[in-house]
């Protein structure tokens, strides 16, 4: 069981040193850099050539083989799973990543801490990638009703920018709750054990937690409050070693074009891939699976140079919030190069 007051304690300590050791790092990124197209992306790939790809939650290793991609990469593709945004920033800087996939708060920290790791693709979704769930007994309305209330607090990850978004919209500050920094493996205990009033959650875990602890009264934020806030973005990004190889550059160009035809097939081949991941990695129910799938939305993957303006409101956000030692310029995030990959996949 997870000691939440703990965690925090130790949480806080390691923010405002990452943000002091932030102030101190040179940025290597620069809009000359990664957000400008430096020519053609390399395409011929050499046999040999390998990719170790991060995963979270395994959901990514079954998407691309259970769609058929993984047999036609010419690379040799292998997958470390992992568990939330900053472990998988650690792992780059250990050089042990050449590509992950993330939720839109991991390359601002990157960036923040003078990490050179582009971002080469993008999928929107429809729907939130997160949902706020509320602890058994208790019941939440409206963002508004969030005041006085303790939120788990993922900073470095997608839930970060969540719970600002929701703060902001409902006219509060975090001084007007109180974050509680975990793990994001830490989440689902700190909610249904009650440690915490409410959790920034992502699925399968949100559904999960619906289901397991419906008889103590599992409950969470209604859905059209939910809607209020911005939609799911999932980055492909990769480090700016790997991209400088020219046989690495170019099985990341195949991975991208990938990546987008395995997500388009996961919702043309509902059934396949909710058997494939949530029934048999998840161990959930058919019937749930296809719930979480639906809830989901539908997919779009944008050009990056669309998705810059939308980065920079992230920025904001995190920075106003006093997150962010300085206010970072989202250009240097991406890799325009990979633009032409994504328009050929979706024209």
């Amino acid at each position: 069981m997870v000691d939440a007051t703990e965690h925090s304690k130790r949480f806080e300590a390691d923010r405002r040193a990452l943000l002091k050791a932030a102030l101190l790092v040179p940025f290597i990124v620069s809009v000359a850099g990664a957000a400008k197209a430096q020519g053609a992306l390399p395409s011929q790939i050499p046999a040999g050539t390998k990719l170790v790809v991060a995963d979270q939650n395994e959901a990514l290793q079954t998407l691309i083989r259970a769609s058929g991609v993984q047999d036609k990469l010419s690379s040799a593709v292998t997958y470390a799973n992992f568990l939330g945004g900053p472990a998988i920033l650690e792992a780059f800087r250990a050089g042990a990543l050449d590509l992950a996939t993330v939720g839109n708060t991991p390359p601002i920290q990157a960036h923040a801490a003078g990490e050179n790791i582009p971002i080469v693709a993008a999928r929107v979704s429809s729907e939130t990638d997160y949902f706020f769930a509320v602890r058994p007994g208790l019941k939440i309305n409206s963002l508004e009703e969030l005041k006085g209330k303790s939120i788990t607090y993922g900073e470095g990850t997608g839930r970060q920018p969540f719970v600002l978004n929701a703060l902001k919209l409902a006219g509060l500050t975090r001084k007007d709750v109180k974050l509680v920094p975990l793990r994001a493996a830490d989440f689902p205990d700190a909610v249904r054990t009650g440690q915490v009033d409410v959790a920034a959650l992502n699925e399968p875990h949100f559904s999960r937690y619906l289901t397991d602890f419906a008889d103590r009264g599992a409950s969470a934020l209604p859905k059209e409050q939910n809607d209020r806030l911005p939609k799911s973005l999932t980055y492909l990004y990769a480090s700016k070693k790997a991209l400088d190889d020219p046989a690495k550059a170019a099985a990341i160009r195949e991975f991208v074009a990938g990546w987008i035809d395995a997500s388009r097939w996961s919702h043309k081949n509902v059934d396949a891939w909710v058997d494939a991941y949530y029934v048999k990695r998840q161990n959930l129910k058919p019937a749930d699976g296809r719930k979480i799938v639906e809830s989901e939305g539908d997919y779009q993957f944008p050009l990056l140079a669309s998705l810059i303006a939308k980065q920079q409101s992230l920025i904001d956000v995190i920075h106003e919030a006093g997150d962010l030692p300085k206010r970072l310029d989202a250009r240097d995030e991406f890799d325009l190069r990979f633009d032409e990959v994504i328009a050929t996949k979706t024209n």
